[in-house]
């Protein structure tokens, strides 16, 4: 007869090796499910490219604008596209390179690459832009081709300025001042330091031709340099603005804030909008008569890219030439015609007096 202990041994072991195998069983059951839910999943983590950096806004902006700004929620914006970051055969350099060689050539100005954002309007201009590490926002504007060059006054050229009077509406809203910069203005000193620092003042915009009144609703404005100050007054200036969009057109978003401004706008809102005196920021339109004030240029009254680089590279060379003047020196600077640009309109060459 079997001993009573071995038997219970034996069972308790039997037992021990049945509950083994069922675990067992289970955990190779559950592992493979696992795997095979893990499976269709992606194997990498994949780029946040298209829902951050790509969206229209959402919280890649405030990501930007929060980086970018100064401590007063104030920033700096250009808007690219290929066209303006890529060189073509015959180039050297781009637009893009020469206004950002104003900022190292200029006085007081290299600090405030940090507080520049470059909006890029294509895959092309964010990709050099990430290239150069700056601050950079993709805006994407679906059934649009901002790609390449647009022509002064195209449909495509229309398009995509009031697409920026949109974007900056949004900049706006969220509250943010900010310098609205063409990449065809040079930074040749520090504008804030000749921008006025009221805070009454909700706009401050930039001219072709200075009439000699900082107040005067008569000057000709120019929308490729502006100072905007985020209140309710501004965002109802750029609905209104932004509204008029479709009415409008033929006519480039300038021309409608024009009328708008002609028509009694600043009064009806209530705005205090400065008109930007051109010894300071100036263009090809009315060149500064002071080097020794000068803060911008703006390469204005030019039809086609290759014309504005062709003669924003020999403004850069008049400023270099002018910093190695001493600084007692009688020398009166001028600066060289804009031929480049003058003949882009069809015109005989100018030349200096």
């Amino acid at each position: 007869m079997d001993n009573p202990k071995q038997a219970l041994g034996s069972f308790t072991v039997v037992t021990l090796l049945f509950a083994g195998v069922l675990l067992l069983y289970n955990w190779s059951s559950s592992f493979s499910n696992e795997l095979v839910l893990s499976q269709k999943e992606p194997l990498c983590e994949q780029s946040n490219f298209t829902t951050t950096n790509v969206e229209a806004y959402g919280d890649g902006l405030d990501t930007a604008l929060a980086k970018t700004s100064m401590e007063n929620k104030t920033v700096i914006i250009a808007i690219v596209n290929k066209a303006y970051v890529e060189q073509d055969v015959e180039s050297d350099t781009t637009m893009l390179d020469i206004f950002l060689g104003s900022f190292w050539l200029g006085e007081g100005t290299r600090s405030l690459i940090d507080h520049l954002l470059i909006v890029t309007v294509d895959r092309t201009a964010y990709d050099r832009c990430q290239f150069l590490r700056l601050n950079c926002f993709r805006l994407e504007t679906d059934g649009v081709d901002f790609e390449g060059e647009k022509i002064y006054m195209s449909q495509d050229f229309i398009k995509m300025m009031w697409r920026r009077t949109r974007f900056l509406l949004e900049v706006l809203k969220r509250g943010y001042n900010f310098v609205f910069t063409d990449t065809d203005v040079m930074w040749l000193r520090n504008p804030f330091t000749r921008l006025s620092k009221n805070e009454t003042e909700d706009f401050q915009i930039s001219t072709d031709t200075y009439l000699g009144d900082p107040w005067s609703e008569k000057h000709l404005i120019n929308t490729g340099f502006y100072f905007v100050r985020s209140n309710n007054k501004t965002i109802s200036l750029f609905e209104t603005w932004y509204g008029q969009k479709d009415n409008a057109t033929g006519k480039k978003e300038q021309d409608v804030l024009l009328h708008l401004i002609r028509s009694g706008i600043i009064e009806h809102l209530g705005l205090r909008v400065r008109f930007l005196d051109t010894l300071y920021f100036s263009g090809f339109c009315q060149d500064s008569k002071d080097f020794r004030a000068v803060a911008t240029i703006h390469a204005n009254c030019c039809r086609s890219i290759t014309a504005k680089v062709a003669d924003m590279k020999v403004a850069l060379r008049d400023w270099k030439k002018f910093k190695r003047l001493e600084a007692n020196s009688t020398v009166k600077p001028q600066w060289t015609k804009h031929n480049w640009c003058w003949q882009s309109w069809g015109r005989p060459i100018k030349t200096n007096n």
